[in-house]
Formats: structure tokens, sequence, C-alpha cells
């Protein structure tokens, strides 16, 4: 229900306007047939039609027309979307909803109407750190003090959280224990082993070589057993992902320049990415960039260069390991790689090559985890609902190990078996590849 326009707070006179807009191209592509309604985590959980694309597009459509106003209950029904994009691989209209969601998202934060805690959250992670490497590397520095101090348990045990920011606690209480080595880029070239097939440039990133350096490691060796000479170069940064689902469009075009400098200079022939997220947002760097007249060219030639470590494996093609790994795992595909990205045979390939792994598929394998980038913090009530109905596809399967690849899944399902008491292992691909190629 719309609220009385006394109570509204007014965006633009007439719709939506300025260079982030959402088209209109795009956004009138929706017929309304609801064929995205269950494949939406959030209409799939709330039975809500505000809380569908086709319900969240209508808002937009009314808006850009000027029949409605933006109101905070408007914006609130745009945040609940995890931006999965898991309507986009089944909308017959190929509606570019993620695009859309991000440009309106760009519109409500340039007006200034983003919600309390997402206003908090951006201004002290996505602008004030991600974007910075160096500030990012202290604060995960102070972190592992903290934790290895004890001071995390201490804080937990004496019930003190409820007195900091709504999103800040929820992201602290959803702090992994930190790598005890950080991945850290450098202008070595790791060689590859045996005959030289490629040479392909590897993204760090921001959260990943902080929070899973070892899977960084297992890339690296996973790629340079198939051939690769790997570079990781220094001055690469942050993706720009969660900027720009956030409608951040300024930090996040800083990033993808950045990104575009640093990996393009070192000459290489792909560039890859082990996190879906980040793959997927270098994809559309083309996109992002298009107005860009100094980097238009280099987007587009970034993006048609980048690829998902498991989609790169599979189509070189990988050397099958030999070693037996006599295991029961399932699979969570990640939405920025089964829907964004669209690849769900890639992983599965890597996973089945391995002897002895037994793959045992969950019910609805690609409905979100409810991780969604910076999602768990901003909405962190739908985030755990989404979490246990993921949890509950998991354990019907009856394995201790689940394998995913981006690593907000993995925190997130990490998160999910701490709630259960349960220590079960939540893995990406590369790592039990590594493992079985360690075997032999």
């Amino acid at each position: 229900m719309v609220q009385p326009a006394s109570e509204s707070l007014k965006i633009i006179p007439g719709g939506f306007t300025g260079p982030d807009a959402p088209a209109e191209a795009d956004l009138y592509r929706c017929v309304h047939c609801g064929l995205c309604l269950s494949s939406c985590p959030t209409y799939v959980e709330t039975a809500l039609e505000m809380e569908s694309p086709r319900g969240r597009l209508a808002l937009m459509k009314a808006v850009n027309e000027g029949r409605v106003e933006i109101t905070p209950r408007i914006v609130s029904h745009w945040e609940a979307c995890l931006q999965c994009r898991a309507c986009e691989a089944v909308c017959p209209s190929g509606v570019p909803y993620g695009r859309i969601m991000e440009r309106t998202r760009a519109q409500v934060k340039t007006a200034g109407l983003q919600s309390r805690e997402l206003k908090r959250f951006s201004r002290f992670f996505l602008t004030a750190t991600l974007p910075k490497p160096r500030r990012l590397n202290l604060g995960a520095h102070l972190i592992r003090i903290y934790q290895r101090l004890g001071l995390q348990k201490l804080l937990r045990l004496s019930h003190l959280l409820h007195l900091v920011p709504g999103g800040i606690a929820a992201l602290e209480s959803q702090l992994p224990p930190l790598s005890k080595k950080f991945f850290a880029p450098s202008n070595t070239v790791h060689p590859a082993q045996g005959e030289k097939k490629i040479t392909v440039a590897l993204l760090s990133g921001c959260v990943m070589p902080l929070m899973q350096g070892p899977t960084m490691e297992a890339t690296v060796r996973v790629l340079t057993r198939n051939g690769c000479d790997v570079l990781v170069p220094q001055g690469q940064g942050c993706c720009g992902a969660l900027n720009t689902h956030a409608g951040d469009m300024a930090n996040s075009r800083a990033m993808a320049r950045t990104n575009i400098d640093a990996l393009m200079a070192a000459g290489v022939e792909q560039i890859i990415s082990s996190s879906a997220g980040c793959g997927s947002s270098m994809k559309e760097y083309a996109e992002l960039l298009k107005d860009d007249p100094t980097y238009r060219e280099k987007a587009i030639r970034f993006s048609s260069m980048t690829k998902d470590v498991t989609e790169f494996l599979a189509g070189l093609p990988f050397e099958p390991p030999t070693a037996e790994i006599n295991r029961r795992i399932t699979y969570q595909d990640p939405c920025h790689l089964a829907h964004a990205q669209r690849i769900t045979a890639a992983p599965r390939v890597i996973l089945n090559s391995i002897p002895g792994l037994e793959l045992i598929e969950m019910e609805n394998s690609s409905l979100c985890c409810g991780g969604a980038g910076i999602y768990s913090s901003t909405q962190p009530a739908l985030s755990k609902r989404l979490l246990s109905r993921k949890m509950d596809s998991i354990e019907a399967t009856g394995v201790q190990e689940v394998i995913t690849a981006n690593p907000g899944c993995m925190l997130q399902v990490e998160l999910g078996f701490k709630a259960k008491g349960q220590k079960e292992k939540v893995r990406h691909v590369v790592d039990i590849l590594d493992e079985a190629y360690g075997l032999e």
C-alpha cells in the first residue's frame, strides 16, 4: 500500500532522470506474466506481490510515470530485493532486472532516500573502506588482533553488541576467523607446471584474500597445475559489485577503472575470478563504463577477457585428478554464477571428475542462501529466514560438506552450520580440486 502524499518524499517530479536512471526500454519490457514469482526468494518467503520482481517493477513504473512519489515504504520493497537475478534466468521477455534495480537504487541514493541501515552501512563500509585497500587491510589486521586476543569472544559474552549500530553489530556477529595469512597481490609470476598453455591474471579482490586466503592460494596452485602462468598484479582492488548493487555508481566506476588499469597492464590473455559475484561484476564493466570515452573500449575488452575460475578450467580443459576422495558432498549454486553468468555445469564437471567423490544434489540449489553481499547485515531478519530454508535443503542431503564457488555463500552457509552447533565444512570448488591434486 502506497503511503499518502503527505507522508511521501519526492525524488524528481515526473519520474526518474539523470545519467543513471533506469532505461525505459528496459523498464517496460516486463509483460507481467508472473513466471518470475516462483524463482524469487523474497516472494517465495513472503508471498507478497511487492516483494516480487513484478511488484517492484510496477512500483518503478508508477514512479517513472509520476503516478506515485517515492516513500520510505516503496524504498523498503526495493531494498528487500537480494539482486540474485534468479528472475532474469526464467524471464521470457529478457527483462534486465539486475541493471534496472541498480539504476533505481542509484536514484534513491542520489536523492538521499536510502534506509537508515543501508545509509549507515554504505558510509562505513562501501564508501570509507572497500575503495581504499590500505584502510581495508589495516582494518583486517585490527580485526585479527581483536579475534586472537579473545576480545571478540569477550564482547559477545558480555552482550554489549546491542549498543552498537544495527548494521555494524550484524556484521560483527557474522565475522568468521580471518585467515592466518592474508593473500596479497604481487608482481611475481607463478609459473605453469609443465607445458605453458596460457598467461592469466587473477583478481584478488577485497574480502576473499582476508577471509579465504587458503582458497586464493589453492586457486593459484590449480591454475599453475593446468598449464597457466598466473599473475596477481599489484594495484588492483575491490571489483565494485557491492557498491553497484547499492546504487553507489561513482565509487563502483572508479574501482572498475582501477582494476582495468591494473589487470590489463599485465599483458595477460584471460582474467580469472574465483568469486562468482566479482566475476559477474567484471563481466559487466562494459555496461558500467559505456558512457566513459576513455574507458569504454578498454572495458569491453576487459569484460570479454573475464572468466570464472570454474568456467575457465572446464573450457581449458583441466587435467582430471587421479587420487580418490571418498566423500559425499552437495553443491550450492551461487546466484551470480548460476543466474547472472548462467554457469551451472562447469562446477559440476569439475566435482564429478574427482574419483570417489559423490555429489548429492540439494533441492533448490540455486535459491539464494540470503547472503547476497551486504544483505545479511542490512536485512538480517529476511536473510536468516532464507538461510534457514537453505540449511533445511542441505540437511536433507545427509552430507557433511558443502561446496560452492562464492565467498559470500561460503560465509553465509558457515553461519548456518554455526547456528545449528555443527562443524560441517564449507569449501570452494577449487579447494577440493586442489586437495585431490595434492593426494596424487
